[in-house]
């Protein structure tokens, strides 16, 4: 059973490549995964499996060919919000790859938000044609009950991914809380200058080792280096490629304080206790799920001693998730698996 993974794989976003590491954990004994990514060279050595490159149109044909099914990986591929281009891409491989009769799988989706007419056509017809769906979030599952199309509701996968022992982590001055903060629109200039101020200050009240963890270096590097200028001598800018060590980061930290999602899945699976800066729906939609504490970035506190407060409040009395609970969504996240097992063998 050869199996194309086409998601947003390659591109140097660790969210996605966790998404990626995790699917790959999950596939069925017997299925051959080949990935379709940006940077087929890379993702062949790093997770041992063919790859091919995205964006070359006569070798993605040719590997539809001679593949037995098509599985979309998981994550937010199907929106138009932030390009109206990835709705099409994603679609138009899902709609060949049924034409040509594979098995096609929407794995682990979070749909949305489509604000286009057209696109939420394309998109229904998709998903109506497929062997299997698994979505991660309510607001999709409702999408697709009022599409009639069959669907499993479960966590996000990655709260299944196993983790790996970062090199040197614990050779680093403890206590450590981990920050990842990425480039929108919603995080202002002025939100990061107060958003900064209050890291200084919850840094000097905590006596902590500020970890910076920049999930995809083209969106968060550059922030990672403002906040480590302000923090010269008491924070870390800790670049890690491999998802399964960036979720071994958590295990090393005291507390987290992240804008990406899944920044606080890994860190809430690995018993962080965890603050969300939410810029996208589906943040807020962990945070409601957990009873995580956080902010909305557009309603962010002005003064950022109250934020360095609550953070101070948080790090000193502030519960993680509990082991058992921990495991009860780790086991759920695993009925992606079972779609997958379902669909393919």
């Amino acid at each position: 059973m050869r199996a194309i993974l086409c998601g947003y794989y390659g591109k140097g976003n660790g969210g996605d490549e966790a998404l990626l590491a995790s699917l790959l954990q999950m596939l069925p004994d017997g299925a051959v995964p080949i990935v379709l990514s940006g940077n087929p060279v890379e993702t062949k050595q790093r997770y041992g499996v063919e790859a091919r490159d995205r964006t070359n149109a006569f070798t993605v044909l040719q590997t539809l060919r001679t593949a037995d099914a098509f599985i979309w990986g998981g994550g937010s591929l199907i929106q138009d919000a932030t390009s109206i281009a990835s709705p099409f891409y994603y679609a138009g491989l899902m709609g060949l790859a049924q034409q040509m009769g594979l098995k096609t799988v929407a794995w682990a989706q979070g749909i949305g938000p489509l604000k286009r007419e057209i696109t939420r056509k394309i998109s229904q017809r998709c998903f109506a044609g497929c062997t299997g769906v698994s979505v991660r979030d309510k607001a999709s599952a409702t999408l697709l009950a009022d599409w009639q199309i069959p669907f499993t509701l479960a966590p996000d996968p990655v709260w299944a991914l196993e983790n790996s022992p970062v090199t040197g982590l614990w050779d680093l001055p403890a206590p450590r809380v981990a920050v990842c903060l990425r480039s929108h629109p919603t995080l202002t200039p002025a939100r990061l200058s107060i958003l900064t101020q209050a890291l200084v200050d919850f840094q000097k009240a905590t006596r902590t080792l500020i970890l910076l963890l920049p999930f995809q270096a083209s969106q968060d590097l550059a922030i990672a280096q403002h906040l480590h200028e302000a923090l010269p001598k008491r924070s870390r800018i800790l670049s890690v490629e491999d998802p399964r060590k960036l979720k071994g980061v958590f295990r090393g930290v005291e507390m987290a304080i992240g804008m990406r999602l899944h920044s606080l899945i890994m860190a809430a699976a690995e018993e962080c206790r965890c603050f969300a800066l939410s810029y996208d729906p589906k943040v807020s939609q962990l945070m409601a799920e957990l009873e995580m504490p956080g902010y909305l970035l557009s309603e962010l506190p002005s003064d950022p001693y109250s934020i360095s407060k609550t953070w101070i409040e948080h790090y000193a009395n502030g519960d993680a998730l509990s082991p058992d609970r921990i495991k009860f969504i780790v086991d759920r996240s695993l009925f992606h698996r079972e779609v997958l097992r379902a669909a393919l063998c």
